[in-house]
């Protein structure tokens, strides 16, 4: 294992999530990045990505679960003949790649599990070619990173001079969900809503007569 990491050229960017799509179209303005493939660890970041890229003019394809083995296969043979420069993929879709001189391996989303990111970077960097790792961290993802550098005995470059460094140091707590009314309560709103549907009835028949 330590091989393989040690043939490839590791750096890890320290960004906030909000701005990780800027940083990815900012890095892939290197012309020197000729072939990325970009891990996602979600379908929907997935397609997100991929969008993204599009729109800011670089060509990407995007191979997940939930495309058919046909749109997987085109979008893989358009990346491998030159006409795509980024494919976005997820772990499950991307078993089984095999893509000769692909240049970088673009961690977008680190993996929660550190053997997953040696198979990743291990696409890169084959039969003798040089091959880049390029990583991005927020802080809820810090401790995946000091796991993956514990399992390949090594740390990973860190890069600080990008446009957007980590702004936030604390972990993202989402809120917890009200609890659920009980039947009770439920039942008793109900009741009070239809007390006060009658009794606007009441008084507006009464105002109607009025006038």
């Amino acid at each position: 294992m330590s091989s393989t990491v040690d043939a490839i050229t590791q750096s890890v960017y320290l960004v906030d999530r909000a701005n990780k799509r800027r940083l990815l179209t900012h890095l892939l303005q290197d012309d020197g990045i000729t072939s990325a493939l970009i891990f996602s660890r979600t379908k929907h970041g997935t397609e997100k990505i991929c969008k993204i890229l599009n729109k800011a003019g670089i060509a990407s394809g995007a191979i997940h679960g939930d495309k058919s083995q046909g749109a997987r296969q085109r979008a893989l043979e358009n990346f491998k003949a030159g006409q795509t420069r980024a494919l976005v993929a997820t772990d499950i879709a991307a078993r089984g790649l095999d893509i000769s001189r692909l240049s970088h391996v673009i961690n977008y989303d680190l993996p929660n599990e550190p053997e997953t990111y040696v198979h990743r970077i291990g696409r890169t960097g084959r039969a003798g070619f040089s091959g880049d790792a390029i990583s991005f961290c927020d802080f809820d993802e810090m401790a995946y990173l000091k796991d993956i550098q514990k399992l390949i005995g090594k740390e990973i470059q860190v890069i600080d001079n990008h446009p957007y460094p980590m702004q936030i140091f604390e972990h993202s707590v989402p809120q917890p969900r009200p609890p659920r009314p009980s039947r009770e309560e439920r039942e008793a709103k109900m009741a009070a809503k239809r007390k006060n549907g009658a009794k606007n009835g009441v008084s507006g028949s009464r105002k109607l007569r009025s006038k």
